[in-house]
């Protein structure tokens, strides 16, 4: 075996040496002391002195490392598309933009989590979290890049199973193991649909490889059930209807850090790998009316649906989580055709949804953690009590709308036009109208912040630094990539299509 392929792994080994460096320093660095202060059993040392209050910064400055460093154009590997192992490992320039784009999601999610780990609840499973946040995205660094079924589905559920120990992260809190337990077991059988889908596959063309399966895989009965199986399972993972029924109570009982985490970062890998599998699988012409036709309903379901289900919901997690859901139909759209210009869009939005969402769920954590507040009736008022947070909260819900000049604007639009390019104008209009409907739900929390009383409003209150330098990244990336247009143009100089 040449065990130099390793080295075309460059962001996999990158990432390794984060994820052992932090998990060395959890052991290191909080101590005997540090443990007995962050279980309040003693008061020499406060929240800062422990040593594993450091915890909280290194991550994010070891991620900051491992994204420029593989972003810059010298890294040789991530710049030239490269093989390993046969074929079963596959990377392009447009895998690291896509990578670079979680690795954003994840250092905005670790400076929203850092006061919230110093909680004496929390300060002693610093280290917990970041392992286990670093170990979801390795998961999806590895689908992502994945040639073969057995790699994608290493992947998968090394994306997953870490994925469930954070929803449940608070598990003496009866909603986080509730949300836990549930995510589990739809996961499992999520992963069940799409093993099966997979085994039909290799029966049919006797072979893993994406390259392989393409040339030999012929319609018939056993490889649609394939598809049909594959497309019901990478549907749980990014929450299209019909197989959505998980999301709302998940995301109501996790804590709210990992919310924002599940509803772009893990989202988002999965709607990119379930294109690029879709083009190389399944990129034929005799299977692209197949799989374009299934598309096209469920993104009129999901939208639709999930739309409608928004505007009942008071709890604003389970309100964000079908606002997911209709997101996820938008995300789809890019699918259609399998065109590079689609792949451009795909990507874009998952940028823009990403700075977007996540600001909106750290106005939500950061009001949470300081009142214990989460229903929309909470909100009304906050304008004239934190009127900063109201602010940018109205700031990413308009982009998240599809409003302009925010980003969100754009990327809709460069999403309905690649649709449209692909030859889908109804399926565009309906979305179109969609998106009308989702402007009310989301002015309706607008509504509760600026124009209705509360007798007993949320009290003013100052918000940590690392929610504050979260909240300038998401709103950099709100107000400056639609603007910008340098950013649409270097994700398109690396897209492909069928």
């Amino acid at each position: 075996m040449d065990y130099s392929q390793f080295l075309n792994m460059q962001e996999e080994i990158s990432l390794l040496a984060v994820i052992l460096i932090v998990f060395l320093a959890d052991l290191f660095l909080c101590g005997k002391e540090e443990r007995i202060c962050a279980m309040g059993n003693g008061t020499a040392l406060s929240a800062t002195a422990c040593g594993c209050g450091r915890m909280n910064v290194l991550p994010i400055a070891l991620m900051v490392v491992h994204t420029l460093i593989n972003l810059l154009p010298w890294c040789g590997s991530a710049c030239t598309p490269v093989e390993a192992f046969g074929g079963m490992y596959q990377h392009t320039p447009m895998m690291t933009i896509v990578k670079s784009v979680l690795n954003v999601g994840v250092i905005v999610v670790m400076l929203m989590s850092a006061n919230w780990l110093n909680r004496p609840e929390n300060r002693i499973k610093q280290g917990e979290f970041h392992s286990l946040v670093l170990f979801t995205l390795f998961g999806m660094y590895l689908m992502i890049s994945s040639g073969h079924f057995i790699m994608f589905f290493i992947g998968l559920e090394l994306a997953s199973i870490p994925m469930t120990a954070l929803i449940a992260y608070d598990k003496y809190r009866y909603e986080s193991a509730e949300a836990g337990a549930k995510f589990i077991l739809l996961a499992l059988f999520s992963s069940a649909l799409l093993l099966y889908g997979i085994s039909l596959i290799y029966g049919v063309t006797g072979t893993l490889y994406f390259d392989q399966i393409a040339d030999k895989l012929q319609v018939n009965l056993l490889s649609i059930a394939g598809l049909v199986l594959f497309i019901s399972g990478m549907g749980f993972k990014i929450s299209l209807v019909p197989f959505h029924l998980w999301t709302a109570d998940t995301y109501e009982g996790a804590p709210t850090v990992v919310t924002g985490y599940l509803s772009v970062v893990s989202k988002g890998s999965a709607a990119f790998v379930l294109m690029t599998v879709i083009m190389k699988v399944f990129g034929s012409e005799a299977f692209l009316g197949l799989w374009s036709t299934a598309f096209f309903w469920i993104i009129i379901v999901t939208i639709t649906v999930a739309n409608l289900f928004a505007i009942r919901q008071k709890n604003l997690k389970r309100f964000m989580a079908y606002s997911a859901i209709s997101q996820a139909g938008y995300v789809v759209l890019g699918i259609m055709g399998g065109t590079a210009q689609g792949m451009t869009a795909l990507v874009f939005y998952l940028l823009v949804y990403l700075t977007a969402n996540l600001g909106a769920f750290a106005v939500l954590h950061v009001v949470e953690q300081h009142s214990g507040k989460i229903g929309m009736d909470d909100y009304n008022g906050l304008y004239k009590t934190n009127p900063k947070l109201a602010f940018l909260m109205t700031l990413c819900l308009f982009s998240l709308a599809g409003i302009p000049p925010f980003a969100g604007f754009f990327s809709k639009f460069f999403i309905f036009m690649a649709g449209f390019n692909a030859g889908y104008p109804v399926l565009v209009f309906i979305a179109l109208v969609n998106t009308v409907i989702s402007l009310y739900y989301y002015l309706l929390i607008v509504k509760a912040m600026y124009i209705k009383t509360n007798d007993e409003p949320i009290a003013p209150f100052r918000s940590d630094c690392g929610t504050r330098a979260a909240l300038v990244i998401c709103m950099a990336g709100v107000l400056l990539l639609g603007i910008v247009s340098a950013v649409y143009n270097y994700i398109d100089l690396f897209s492909y299509g069928i």
